[in-house]
């Protein structure tokens, strides 16, 4: 490595002007597939030194541009550089890549390790110096401008795995290289010819894609660093596919959890060098504050000032956003956090921008501009040209003082983070300085538009931020007292969506429906109902199932020990109240029957004869029958039993049908109602038959309880029966003997099913997906407050279990939606892994609205955070769409990685990002939002 002597005769300062005017041209000349050459920033530095050995301190702060981290001794007695020594950029074994004769170090960063100089400059210093070794990388195009370019550092470096011979190699290879050109180096590395092989895209390890469009680069095909290839060689030999090459599953996307597909991207500020030879500060502050400000090189003169500033860089290098976070111990939540709100472009432009004039210093629900600096700082590390992983560990900190909650390194939850974030983030950002006291006014039965826009601007006088601007909306909150019908009406500001998924709002109940007419057999139900319902919620979805008609309510009862135990009656009776393990039955009775009384047939069985008596012992069972009499008219022996036969008649079985028809088809007595047994459509004929003929022929053993809780036989046919004027019903026992069991069909009452048998839930598929819309719809339904959420009536003067309705009133130019998928209870911890299939594209909420004078609300959505795994050993990551670059990624941590849209719903969805699609008139239904319900719970009032 000597040095050459050819610039032995140029000054210093003769050299910096020389690179610099070639540098100039070479930078405005750049187009893809130039040659950049990387020099370590050690020998650049060095190079720096002497050839500003001459420089006064003339900038424009009246001290060296360098940075205060340069030596002191960087003066005139500087001395020239020996030759350029690359070898602390490369490994010093044997490279195991077959195709590049150095291998660089993997972890090395722009700024810091190394610098890029365009191919003339490089050859003009290298023709000084000498030395080496040489590390040229190419320029790619990274968009669709021919201006779009970035320097290769790290072409990908491919594993190939040759079958079945069971051979290996490591290959570099351009990103921007065609299949074709992969299938030919892998071909030469093999020893084999183009058309004795097939490639795969070998992504983890399984046969992903049949990669056989030799025209599509690899990045088109999505080809990651450190990815599998599978060569395999065809088994014919002929050139001809064999089945393994002739099928594909023509999937390219990502779709397992790699460790090692880290992107690395090329560099961002590769055409920068001429930044170093400019007089002002520019270049230095639009650097990452992590890029040593050394490289940047200071001149007298001014005539390259902001020539090749920032936004130079940024539109000629690749996609900015693609920055990954280190995991500093289950910080995993954060970063999935922190990457959606960075990657919300309202927030990424506010942030890169000037925000410091609006930090409210004084708030004291705020935390001194201190976390609304260190969400700033880290936004723009994120955003700044480089693809090495921010540490996010100094805004872990300051998050910790204000939030001790989320200090240490346990796991947390990714939307409880940002709920903080996004609060504290506005108190920060807060414009409103004092903030006025201002009174409610009641709604006097005002329009809900005149009573929203009050409260929208008494929100808006005390809180005003770019979060408000961008993330609140607002609510129409209705409250109905089940006492008194109070109706109160508030407009409150909402953050995000909290929606429920549909296992964890709604709960299923098993109910057996009984007529009391004999209509039709008794069915089993089971419904869907809210879990935090009423009665009335449980009697409708039972209406609806059953078919109940015209002139019939069901009636409520709660079984214990084959008797009725007590009557639901009361429509607000809270389904919470209702145990699992309950016996619900609900009786079809007549809507209008004036003084009624209820009889209750309660089914007993023969378990033996007495000890003494030798009588036969009876013991209840089965589900109770009901039915119900007028009071005026006399009721007998015979009535009673005519009624039960009525009810019992649909249980008939089918010989004792036929035999009671076939003996008396003259029967003519009116049947009760339309029997909806399972009957064939023949049988339809016979109802009236056997309805009537059964009444009038079967006699079955009944007694009466007496008003000293005795049973006695019921008395004779005609003799009329006293119900006391104080009671409402009469208990009667019916005594099945084994001849009557055999002439009924008993089961459909001896066997009686809990309001929940529990069974794990059946694990919802793609096929069979919980719509977002499902879970807005039971986020909006009216639905009781919770016992711990009693409202304080203001006409009752006491607090009341008050129903509670949302509307959306006013919708945000984003729009957070935060999935249930936890639930929490004294003794357990539980997780829904339940699919649910949101849009990505228009998401529609027009009729969500009740504010209609909008135009339509049509969303786009732009980030997930994922949640993976069980609640004691999850993961979090993010699915981020790069707006400009209409492309998803995955960010899992410092891993970033391209993913197809198809890819970005599943399971794991746990807080979704919308933005309101550009271009609709929003004007009346934008929001802005300060984490404005600071208790948010709509219930106190």
């Amino acid at each position: 490595m000597e040095a050459s002597g050819s610039a032995v005769d140029l000054s210093p300062e003769e050299e910096r002007v020389l690179i610099r005017d070639i540098t100039i041209a070479a930078e405005s000349l750049a187009k893809e597939g130039d040659i950049f050459f990387l020099i370590t920033h050690r020998w650049w530095q060095r190079w720096l030194d002497y050839v500003n050995q001459d420089m006064t301190s003339s900038s424009v702060n009246g001290s060296s541009s360098y940075g205060s981290h340069h030596h002191d001794s960087a003066s005139s007695s500087a001395k020239r550089p020996s030759a350029i020594d690359n070898s602390d950029l490369i490994y010093d074994a044997t490279s195991e890549v077959s195709n590049v004769e150095f291998e660089l170090h993997d972890t090395l960063v722009e700024g810091r390790d190394y610098i890029l100089l365009p191919q003339q400059v490089w050859e003009k210093l290298h023709g000084w110096y000498g030395g080496g070794p040489t590390l040229p990388r190419k320029a790619i195009n990274t968009g669709l401008s021919q201006t779009d370019l970035a320097i290769e550092v790290y072409p990908l470096r491919l594993q190939l795995f040759l079958m079945p011979k069971e051979e290996r190699a490591v290959i570099r290879i351009s990103k921007k290289e065609t299949v074709g050109e992969l299938h030919k180096k892998a071909c030469e590395v093999f020893g084999l010819l183009l058309d004795q092989v097939c490639i795969w895209d070998y992504y983890g390890q399984q046969k992903h894609a049949l990669m056989d469009n030799m025209d599509k680069t690899l990045d088109d095909v999505n080809i990651q660093m450190d990815q599998d290839i599978l060569v395999e060689v065809l088994t014919d030999g002929n050139g001809t596919a064999d089945s393994g090459c002739a099928t594909s599953q023509q999937e390219n996307g990502c779709t397992e959890k790699d460790s090692t597909s880290v992107i690395v991207e090329p560099s961002q500020s590769s055409l920068s060098v001429a930044e170093g030879l400019s007089t002002n500060n520019y270049a230095s502050r639009s650097c990452s504050s992590e890029i040593s400000q050394s490289q940047y090189l200071a001149s007298p003169t001014s005539d390259l000032d902001n020539l090749h500033g920032t936004n130079n860089i940024n539109t000629r290098a690749a996609p900015l956003g693609l920055t990954g976070l280190l995991n500093l111990g289950n910080t995993c939540f954060m970063n999935s956090a922190i990457q959606c709100l960075v990657h919300t472009p309202e927030f990424a432009r506010y942030f890169r921008e000037d925000y410091r004039q609006e930090i409210n210093w004084q708030n004291p629900l705020g935390m001194v501009g201190e976390l609304a600096l260190a969400f700033g700082e880290l936004l723009r590390k994120l955003w700044a040209p480089g693809r090495t992983p921010v540490s996010p560990r100094p805004f872990k900190t300051k998050l910790a003082r204000f939030a001790p909650q989320f200090s240490g390194n346990n796991q947390h939850d990714s939307q409880e983070l940002l709920a903080f974030l996004l609060d504290g983030l506005h108190e920060d950002l807060n414009r409103v300085k004092h903030k006025p006291y201002i009174k409610s006014k009641d709604t006097d039965g005002r329009p809900d538009e005149e009573v929203a826009d009050e409260y929208w601007a008494n929100h808006i006088a005390r809180n005003d931020s770019i979060i408000v601007d961008v993330c609140q909306g607002q609510y129409k909150s209705t409250l109905v007292c089940p006492v008194c019908g109070k109706v109160s009406v508030t407009f409150d500001p909402f953050m995000y969506l909290s929606l429920p998924l549909q296992s964890a709002s709604s709960r299923t109940m098993t109910v057996v429906v009984f007529t009391s007419d004999g209509s039709a057999l008794p069915t089993t139900c089971t419904v869907s109902v809210p879990k935090q319902g009423r009665c009335r919620d449980l009697i409708q979805a039972l209406s609806n199932a059953c078919s109940l008609k015209n002139g019939e309510k069901l009636l409520l009862a709660e079984i214990h020990g084959h008797m009725i135990h007590q009557f639901l009656e009361d429509p607000l009776i809270l389904l919470s109240t209702i145990k699992d393990d309950d016996h619900l039955v609900a009786y079809k009775i007549p809507k209008v029957v004036k003084n009624s009384i209820f009889l209750q047939f309660v089914h007993r069985h023969e378990v033996g004869p007495g000890s003494i008596s030798s009588s036969v012992a009876w013991e209840s069972y089965g589900i109770p029958l009901l039915a119900l009499i007028s009071r005026d008219i006399l009721a007998t022996g015979s009535a009673i039993q005519d009624i039960l036969q009525r009810i019992l008649a649909p249980m008939l079985g089918n010989e004792d049908i036929q035999s009671i028809s076939k003996s008396d088809s003259s029967v003519n007595a009116a049947a009760h109602g339309t029997h909806e047994a399972c009957l064939d459509s023949d049988d339809q004929l016979k109802d009236q038959e056997y309805h009537s003929k059964a009444e009038s022929t079967y006699k079955m053993h009944l007694q009466l309880v007496d008003e000293h809780d005795t049973p006695v036989d019921l008395p004779s046919e005609e003799k009329p029966i006293v119900v006391p004027g104080s009671s409402t019903s009469l208990l009667l026992f019916i005594n099945w003997s084994k001849k009557d069991l055999k002439k009924y069909d008993t089961h459909h009452f001896e066997n009686h099913p809990e309001v929940f048998k529990y069974a794990p839930a059946p694990k919802r598929t793609r096929n069979e997906p919980l719509s977002l819309y499902t879970c807005l719809d039971a986020f909006l339904r009216e639905e009781p407050l919770v016992p711990e959420d009693m409202w304080y009536c203001p006409r009752c003067k006491e607090q009341r279990q008050a129903s509670k309705k949302l509307d959306l009133w006013r919708l945000p130019e984003v729009l957070v939606i935060h999935l249930k998928r936890f639930s929490f209870s004294r003794s357990t911890k539980h997780k829904l892994e339940t699919f649910v299939n949101f849009p990505i594209h228009d998401l529609d909420l027009t009729n969500y609205v009740a504010h209609k004078k909008g135009s339509r609300q049509i969303y786009e959505l732009y980030a997930l955070s994922n949640h993976y795994g069980s609640m004691a050993s999850g993961h979090y990551t993010a699915h981020i769409k790069l707006l400009d670059e209409n492309r998803w990624y995955n960010f899992d941590d410092s891993h970033i990685s391209p993913i197809n849209e198809e890819d970005v719903k599943s399971a794991a969805a746990y807080v979704l990002f919308y933005r309101r699609t550009k271009g609709e008139d929003a004007s009346t239904n934008i929001g802005a939002e300060p984490y404005a319900n600071k208790n948010h719970n709509f219930s106190k009032r």
